[in-house]
């Protein structure tokens, strides 16, 4: 099996991608991936691909990980090609039995004339296709070429969109999220250290916000519900984790000045911008609430998942998956600050309340049930092409 990547960066859906890669490798299937970027400038923050903490599990289990060296964003069509990336392209492609898409992106690559034929299975993550530049045209070209043999959405949500968009139903096939239950679970050690590394009181208020710096999680919603929680929480702490989630970045100091305004010291002592963490269960498990802010996009958020199998109480808007990943689990908000605020206050006071019910779905979130849901859809794609190729030339 190849995956192809349009680039290492922050992001949930690389997350799950490479962590079914890993869950595949570890079985009878044999994976190599390749990446079109190998480093990108995005959420106010450069991402090489060695840094990247999925390129680094990858390769330290045994995936060969090769890229064709691009740079996001550079000057130029991006869906223009060289002779050597498309020699490239060639020669991974054409060892692969079945070839994964993370995302629909890479099929500008992957549609290019003249590399090997083989059956794409197309990795969808999102519940906005129309919203995604020529990311669309992208799949519907390469369902028409016929070499589109399946796509995996995420969600319901993401069924949904893409069927509406015009892709045919019979391709879209649901494998919801799943997280590794020995990684994300409760413990209380975990809490403890995070708090004491930042100073935070073992027994404070904290929620946590996990999300890339960008238009669709709408940070200025979350901001303004931490300003009206932190008023009302003297004790409360907010973290704010990922790509652009820090001090450095322009864009967020700039909405944190828009939120907080003239009393900003004095409670933004208490909002703390980590930036990119790759130890997320110790954040998780430190939280009392895991919030999602986001306006448009989501369709089975990564964040909300890792966050309930570590303890945290969801806290979302209705976008996506997310209202049927947090009912029963959780509080569903409208996008309101003053909602948002007294939610998490809520959500905070009644943790014990919901623990039950979280320690109750962790089977649900399964990476185990994900990666057999993975497999078996990739060997039944690899049969079908092996079929096919064993069948008498017509006369």
């Amino acid at each position: 099996m190849l995956s192809v990547y349009e680039g290492f960066f922050s992001g949930g859906a690389r997350i799950v991608h490479s962590d079914v890669v890993l869950g595949l490798q570890e079985g009878d299937q044999h994976h190599r991936v390749l990446s079109i970027h190998g480093e990108v400038h995005r959420e106010a923050t450069r991402q090489r691909m060695e840094d990247d903490a999925c390129y680094r599990s990858l390769t330290a289990a045994g995936v060969g990980v090769t890229s064709l060296g691009r740079t996001f964003p550079a000057s130029g069509d991006p869906a223009t090609f060289t002779g050597p990336e498309l020699a490239d392209t060639a020669r991974a492609t054409a060892d692969a039995d079945v070839i994964l898409s993370l995302k629909e992106q890479p099929l500008r690559l992957l549609n290019q004339a003249g590399l090997p034929r083989r059956p794409v299975v197309v990795c969808l993550h999102r519940s906005d296709p129309e919203n995604q530049g020529r990311a669309l045209d992208d799949l519907k070209a390469a369902i028409a070429d016929g070499t589109v043999a399946a796509c995996v959405c995420c969600a319901e949500s993401t069924r949904a969109a893409y069927e509406a968009a015009g892709i045919p139903a019979g391709l879209l096939h649901v494998i919801p999220n799943g997280v590794d239950l020995l990684r994300f679970r409760p413990d209380p050690a975990r809490r403890l250290a995070l708090r004491t590394s930042l100073g935070i009181p073992a027994t404070a208020p904290v929620v946590v916000f996990a999300a890339r710096y960008d238009a669709m999680k709408n940070v200025p919603l979350f901001l303004r519900a931490a300003r009206e929680w932190l008023e009302r929480e003297p004790y409360g702490h907010a973290l704010m984790c990922g790509a652009g989630m820090t001090p450095l970045n322009p864009g967020l100091d700039a909405d944190i000045d828009a939120a907080f305004g003239a009393g900003r010291r004095r409670l933004a002592d208490r909002l703390h911008p980590l930036g990119v963490r790759h130890d997320m269960e110790h954040v998780y498990a430190a939280a009392d609430v895991v919030a999602l802010t986001s306006s448009w996009g989501e369709a089975a958020p990564l964040c909300l998942i890792e966050g309930m199998m570590c303890g945290a109480v969801p806290v979302a808007t209705d976008v996506g998956d997310s209202a049927a990943i947090v009912t029963g689990h959780g509080i569903v908000t409208p996008p309101d600050p003053t909602a948002i605020a007294q939610a998490w206050t809520t959500a905070t006071a009644s943790r014990a309340a919901f623990a039950p019910a979280l320690a109750a779905s962790r089977e649900r979130f399964s990476r185990s049930r994900m990666i057999a849901s993975y497999a078996a859809l990739l060997d039944r794609v690899a049969a079908g092409a092996a079929a096919r190729r064993t069948l008498p030339e017509p006369l």
